[in-house]
Order: structure tokens, then sequence, then C-alpha cells
């Protein structure tokens, strides 16, 4: 991203590592399962940190004034993420999302309630005059009003965890179900937009962007998620076509 020019991006909509799996991964009391354990994700606190930082800046960059950043996290990094968004790089914070998950796994400890969502933080990009002055970001409020069964959007949206039938071809750790990404991208860009994902994986931003219109560019380092992502492109255009 650092040859990429200024300015040459619409939107993007960022998963990035959660840095959950620390020295050993993270696992669960009374249990030998590890829910996550990838060396992609494990950072100490202060590398953790700087790389937040220079990634965030660096889609600022690239992203045009006014083009929505619309981030993932949990409690493990949301609150640094906007901090860094907010404070570090003063860019205007418009909202957050919260989903809400039906399914998700449960906590076994008996010591904590039982995590059941992650969050977005939606900031848009700054302009010359400063982040104050950033007004014609893009949201689609009839098209949400719409989709929410004619009453106005709220900032819960309930979604179950990815299915099966979405991981047939091969599963991310952090896979974010389609009709989540799909709404995502209806609801904050435009038809014809250019989309970012500086961390690919599974590819599911490229699916939900070419159901609706939407042009994308992914970032993905292990080849393992590249490939898959191919593989779901293929076979989601395959059944797009076929009547």
């Amino acid at each position: 991203m650092r040859r990429w020019p200024d300015n040459c991006i619409d939107h993007c909509i960022a998963d990035p590592p959660f840095n959950m799996s620390k020295k050993r991964g993270l696992g669960w009391a009374f249990s030998s399962h590890v829910t996550m354990e990838e060396s992609w994700d494990r950072f100490s606190e202060d590398e953790f940190f700087q790389f937040n930082v220079e990634w965030l800046r660096e889609v600022c960059r690239v992203v045009k004034p006014n083009g929505n950043i619309l981030v993932f996290g949990t409690y493990h990094n949301i609150y640094q993420l906007g901090f860094i968004l907010q404070s570090g790089l003063n860019r205007r914070v418009l909202n957050s999302i919260v989903w809400y998950k039906p399914n998700a796994q449960p906590n076994i400890t008996a010591r904590m309630l039982a995590e059941s969502t992650e969050q977005l933080v939606w900031a848009v990009n700054g302009t010359p005059e400063g982040p104050e002055k950033a007004s014609k970001w893009t949201f689609n409020y009839w098209e949400a009003k719409a989709m929410n069964g004619d009453k106005q959007m709220r900032n819960l949206w309930e979604f179950p965890v990815t299915p099966r039938g979405e991981r047939d071809l091969g599963k991310h750790p952090s896979q974010k179900p389609l009709a989540l990404l799909e709404r995502l991208v209806q609801v904050g860009t435009a038809p014809g937009d250019l989309i970012l994902d500086p961390f690919g994986g599974a590819g599911t931003l490229a699916l939900a962007s070419e159901r609706h219109g939407r042009e994308w560019v992914l970032v993905e380092l292990e080849a393992e998620y590249a490939s898959l992502t191919r593989e779901r492109l293929k076979r989601d255009r395959r059944e797009r076509l076929t009547p």
C-alpha cells in the first residue's frame, strides 16, 4: 500500500488481526480447545499498537476525502482502533455498529459473560480542511430503511456466525458471514465504488462487492487464503450466471 497513490480508493472495510492469539493462542479453561492460534495474529503489546497505527495511516492516505472507513474489532482491539482513528489520526467517528451473534460460542469458564458480539468503528476520512469538514460521506439511508422492513436501521445488527456452507471450500479463523458484508457494502458504498480490504482473508468482501456492482481490491499475504478467495469468487460468479 505504501506504493499506491494518494486518494485512489473510495472506501475501506477492514477486518484486521485482533491479537487474540497472544503467546499460546486463545484457549479456554478446563478445555484443550484453542479458538485462535495464528502466527499472523500474534504481537507484543507495543508491536500491536504500532502495527495498527501504520496500517490505519496508510488507509487514511489512500482513501479519498469523505470516504468511509469501517473497521471490525472485539474488546481485544476495538478501543485501541477507535483511539488511533479519532485521536491519533484525527478522523471523525460517525457510528459504532454492534454485530450480535445469536449462536456465538458459549463461555465455559463461568467467570465472565459469554462474548456474543463484534463491533465496527465507522469513521469518515478527513479532508484537506480537517476532519470537522468531512460531511459528504456515503450513507444509503433509504436502502437501509427498506432492508429493515421500512423502519430506520439501528446500529445493532443480528447475524449468525458464518455458516458451514460458506466454509466448504476452506475456512479462515475469523471469516465473516457474507450477509453481514453485503449489508455493509449496500449501506456504506455506492455502485461502481472501489472498496479496499487490506486483510483479505477468505475474500468475503470481494464476493459482497461483486454481488452489488462495486469494485474491490484485497491485500492478503497468506497464499492459502488468496487461493481460497479465487475459488470462492470463481464459484460465485458461475452460480450467478447460471439460470
